[in-house]
């Protein structure tokens, strides 16, 4: 009986820490890219609609902890706090004021209502609002 608990003692141990390796590796693999938006949820709109002509770009930067990228259209910034796979991204500030439809409105607003981030085993980026995808990006080929 003793045998079993220190083994269950053990493997509950080694579980625990395997998930925070997990989400340290993750926040490693957050930095250093550029992410092109593939998936959004909510809009009745298809994608392609949406971003007719470009798709929105994020990037996070570990130092000084901010955002930018584009939202189709625009350039934006904000700032981000980290905790573990718990973010919260700031109202971002626009740099550049073209019109770009609703695509633009509704990347904004649901940056806004994340909660969550994970990287995916193929390596994209899932960002959410607790448990639910609200989007899905892929690492940008930059030029």
């Amino acid at each position: 009986m003793k045998k079993q608990s220190l083994f269950l003692l053990g493997f509950i141990s080694l579980f625990l820490m395997s998930c925070m390796a997990t989400v340290t590796g993750d926040q490693k693999k957050l930095y250093d890219n550029a992410w092109e938006l593939e998936y959004i949820t909510g809009p009745r709109i298809t994608f392609q609609g949406l971003f007719p002509n470009e798709k929105p770009m994020i990037m996070f930067n570990k130092t000084p902890g901010t955002v930018t990228g584009t939202s189709g259209c625009n350039v934006y910034d904000t700032t981000y706090t980290l905790t573990g796979n718990m973010i919260n991204i700031e109202k971002p500030t626009m740099a550049t004021t073209a019109y770009c439809g609703d695509g633009e409105v509704v990347f904004l607003k649901t940056m806004e209502e994340v909660t969550k981030f994970r990287i995916e085993s193929d390596g994209k980026l899932t960002l959410l609002m607790n448990d639910i995808p609200m989007m899905k990006f892929k690492k940008a080929m930059i030029n």
